[in-house]
């Protein structure tokens, strides 16, 4: 029976196999070089004892593109499994009618459903955890550039589907919806069709409404300043209220949600009858410089506004997952689709014995 499966499964395998190995030559060519480029850069400027933040963000402005379409690889290769190797490793079989003719060679169906489920689920598993190892060791410099440059969180997608262990337990998951739907539906085109759109639709769901709270998140309030700022938007003119944001102290934090609070701790919406927050006059005016030296705006040097803003009792209050929560959550994402893919399989052993003839 394995050597049937083998015979049955080695077209997609070999086919898979040779993509996989050909990202690794492109991966291993150019990971070296990209890791260089980033250890030699920050430490030609701590060296200089001058500010990294310039070479971080060209570095991650560089190669960002780069970085987003090889994580794309593991995104989608999860879903690819679940629709050319789980969908139609039943369905074909069923609509061929080709299982009756092993099931008459003395083989249970259990025992038959057994080996594709763990010979082809297993293959699905290590070569999408094989992906997402190498994808991750290559990114491991734009990740850290993204991180100190722009702040990107790990946690947040797409990057938290692409690192880590989750990806292995998106295949599983993918793979047993697939052969799930091939044998309700019996029909290859159909159980592929729907294998995407279910796939697509929960990693969605779990990403926006359940990893959030997988773990408690953390609740701060921070002062708002030049280094944490990320919205500072005068709404109507300058004679408008201000809309003002802030991220949260800890770096690569993913923030779930935000808002400006002032000196009562009553959460408000924009900064409103504060003649001293103006672009105008006050505080958040421009300094009077020479033409040659002129700020480009108002608002160009928002440590004076930022600092009013801190004298007047204006905070913002944080709701985030802390960086350190990113294996915490990897496993707890990870356990959530293998008990998905564990049910899937039961209920496929089930439906195969009752249901199917």
């Amino acid at each position: 029976m394995i050597w049937l499966t083998w015979r049955q499964f080695r077209a997609a395998g070999a086919m898979t196999a040779a993509a996989l190995a050909a990202l690794a030559v492109v991966l291993v060519v150019t990971g070296p070089g990209l890791a260089d480029d980033y250890s030699t850069g920050i430490a030609a400027c701590t060296a200089q004892g001058g500010d990294c933040s310039n070479f971080v963000d060209r570095f991650f402005r560089d190669h960002r593109n780069t970085g987003l379409a090889v994580t794309s690889v593991v995104l989608v290769l999860p879903a690819l499994i679940g629709i050319f190797w789980g969908a139609p490793l039943i369905a074909r079989e069923l609509d061929a009618g080709t299982h009756r003719l092993v099931w008459n060679q003395s083989v249970t169906r259990t025992r038959w459903l057994a080996v594709k489920l763990g010979l082809v689920g297993l293959a699905a598993v290590a070569v999408v955890g094989l992906g997402s190892l190498g994808v991750e060791w290559w990114s491991d410099p734009i990740d850290k550039a993204a991180v100190a440059a722009q702040n990107v969180s790990r946690i947040e997608p797409p990057l938290f589907g692409a690192r880590g262990i989750a990806p292995m337990g998106y295949a599983a998951f993918a793979f047993a919806l697939g052969v799930t739907l091939g044998m309700l539906l019996r029909r290859t085109i159909p159980a592929m069709a729907l294998t995407l759109a279910i796939f697509v639709g929960l990693q969605v769901a779990i990403a926006e409404l359940v990893r959030p709270h997988l773990i408690t998140p953390t609740r701060a309030t921070v002062e708002i300043t030049p280094s944490n700022v990320d919205e500072f938007i005068f709404l109507g003119g300058p004679d408008g209220p201000l809309q003002v944001g802030a991220q949260a102290a800890e770096q690569g934090a993913w923030v779930l949600s935000g808002h400006t609070v002032d000196a009562s701790g009553r959460a408000v919406e924009t900064i409103t009858g504060q003649r001293s927050l103006s672009p105008t006059s006050g505080a958040c005016a421009p300094p009077e410089e020479p033409p040659a030296q002129q700020a480009e705006g108002p608002g160009e040097d928002l440590a004076p506004c930022l600092a009013e803003l801190k004298r007047l009792g204006y905070r913002q209050r944080v709701t985030y997952q802390p960086a350190s929560h990113f294996w915490p959550l990897q496993w707890r994402e990870t356990a959530i689709y293998t008990a998905l893919a564990i049910a899937l399989s039961g209920f496929c052993f089930w439906w195969l014995r009752r249901r199917v003839s």
